[in-house]
Formats: C-alpha cells, structure tokens, sequence
C-alpha cells in the first residue's frame, strides 16, 4: 500500500515536473527590429486626433541630428488581427477605447522579452490626456527595453577591453568590429567602418574641477571635446581637426550611467576648416571615488544616410560602462 501510494506521487510529480518544462519551453521569444514598435489601435483612431498623439510622442524627432528622424519607428494595426504571430513584437502600444482612463506597462505578456504598453479610455479626449501625461514614462520604458536588446545582440561578439581597463579603468562592451586605432596611457580613439562612412569612440578622462555645474556644463563639455579633437583627431588636410559645430546648439541633460551622475550631451561636430560633419552623443559621467569625469563620446560619420540608428548603438555601447 504505502509502495502504491509513493508511486503515485513519484507519477504525479513527475507529470508537473514536465507541465512546468513544457511551459517554460513553449514561451515563444520576442521578434522586431531596434526601436521599431507594433501600434494596435482601430484604423479610425490611428488616422485621428489619438494617432497623432502618438506620432507625436513616439515619431518625435531625435534632438542632436542634422537631419529629423523618428524616435521610433512604428507600424499599426487594427486589434482583431492583434493576434498569433503579431504578438511576439518585443515592443507594442495598445489602444483600449471603452474602458476607464490609465496607462499601464506590462512585461512579457505575449512574448520575452517585451514590454507592452497599454493605454485606455472612455473617449479619444481621455485617451489623448494619458498619452500626453505619461509621454515620458512611455518614452522611457520602450528605450530601456530597445538598450537591452541592442546590447544583447552587441554581446555575441564582443571586442577585448583589457588595455582599457589598464589605462583608464572602466570596461566597456562594444563589438569585435572596432578596432583601435589610436591609444595613449588615458586616451583611445576607437573605430568602425561602414559603406558611408565611420563610426567612432573617444575616451578619455579630466579632472572633476574641468567640467562646472549648472548652466555652465555644457560650456565646459563643448571646451574638453573641441581640445580633444584639436590635439587627437586631425583630418587628412593639415590645418583640419574635430571640433563643435558652432551653429548648432547642443542639448544636455542630467541622467544616471553607472549609478553615477552624467550629462548627456547630444549635438553636431564638424571637421574645421574642412566639410565634414555629423551627430555626436557625449557622456560625462561624475567618478568622484576617482576625482574625475569619465569621458565617452560617440560619433558618425556617414553621409546621406540615416543616423538614428547609429547613435543608438553607441547610445546603448557607452551605457555598458561599469567603472572599477
């Protein structure tokens, strides 16, 4: 009797044993290009008043590139075909008319990994309020999302950091596609090639007093960089060298890398007294166990093309930092 009743729970475990596995083994993985999101929304919502809340939330222009681009990339569909294959997008926004206002963010609810936004109201007016008031926590939660898959597929094949932990002390992952192509004991210039051009690394470090807070920051950060790129990265004709596109004003703003504060510096370099230019994105990022900023900064360089996607790749390189 007591050999019967073992063998049944033996049976029994067993069978929810495979139960849980087969749950775990049937989670379909999530599917979708960088920072291209899936709108589910009925077509006549999309083509009024709540669709161009969206646009104008998610297709909003990046700030620091010569020429507009999106934010995101979006592709919308009605929500009776929201269903099987169209699921597995790793980033949707979902429009519920009928229901009462809110905006709430799900994590792997049809696929993993993926963050689903949801955002309902009883009329368009309602729904146009929850998208303006949470634009931001929208914004956010579809970029950290799109960071992680991007750095993700980064870590594949990932470049050997160790001369950079050496001489600056900091490790970065970035992909074997890099290449060196200059370093002194606390300077690399690091690059990759593309059909149009170059896309490219500086960094480097300067003492906590260099860079002033306030107003006076983004002052000092365009200072650093412009004798930076004077001493390190000269251009083919003498007299040429990197520096801040003087027309263009850069946008900074204060976020966290590393757990450390940093200013986030987005704007346009140019090559001086030549005619060459393109988007740069700027991280100073406070070290003060080290008395010092840690500088990485972003730039490409690639004509006629879209950029977007560019900087976010360094975007999502640079936020791998970990500083030892």
């Amino acid at each position: 009797m007591v050999k019967n009743i073992l063998g049944i729970l033996l049976i029994v475990t067993v069978c929810f044993s495979c139960n849980d596995k087969n749950e775990k083994r049937y989670v379909p993985k999530s599917s979708g290009d960088i920072n291209s999101i899936v709108v589910v929304a009925d077509n006549v919502l999309w083509e009024n008043q709540v669709g161009d809340a969206i646009r104008d939330v998610l297709a909003a222009p990046i700030e620091g590139l010569s020429k507009e681009e999106p934010r995101f990339s979006m592709s919308q569909m009605p929500t009776q075909v929201f269903s099987g294959f169209a699921r597995k997008n790793r980033t949707v926004l979902q429009i519920v008319k009928g229901k009462d206002a809110a905006t709430k963010i799900a994590t792997d609810a049809y696929a993993r990994p993926q963050t689903m936004v949801v955002i309902s109201g009883q009329t368009n007016d309602e729904i146009i309020e929850q998208i303006k008031q949470n634009s931001e926590k929208i914004v956010d939660a579809f970029n950290k999302t799109e960071i992680t898959e991007r750095q993700l597929r980064t870590s594949k094949s990932l470049f050997n950091d160790d001369p950079i932990k050496k001489n600056l002390g900091f490790s970065l992952r970035f992909p074997s596609a890099y290449r060196i192509a200059k370093s002194e004991e606390d300077f690399f210039w690091i690059r990759r090639d593309i059909k149009t051009g170059n896309v490219d690394m500086l960094l480097y470090e300067v003492p906590l007093s260099t860079i002033r807070k306030g107003d006076s920051a983004v002052v000092d950060i365009v200072r650093v960089r412009d004798s930076v790129g004077k001493i390190h990265i000269e251009g083919a004709a003498e007299g040429t060298f990197m520096g801040t596109e003087e027309a263009f004003t850069p946008f900074i703003s204060d976020i966290i890398v590393d757990n450390k504060p940093t200013y986030e510096t987005r704007g346009l370099w140019d090559l001086k007294n030549a005619f060459m230019s393109g988007p740069f994105i700027n991280y100073a990022i406070e070290d003060k166990v080290n008395d010092r900023y840690v500088i990485v900064e972003g730039y490409v360089f690639a004509p006629s093309i879209p950029k977007r996607d560019y900087i976010f790749e360094l975007e999502s390189i640079i936020k791998s930092i970990a500083i030892q």
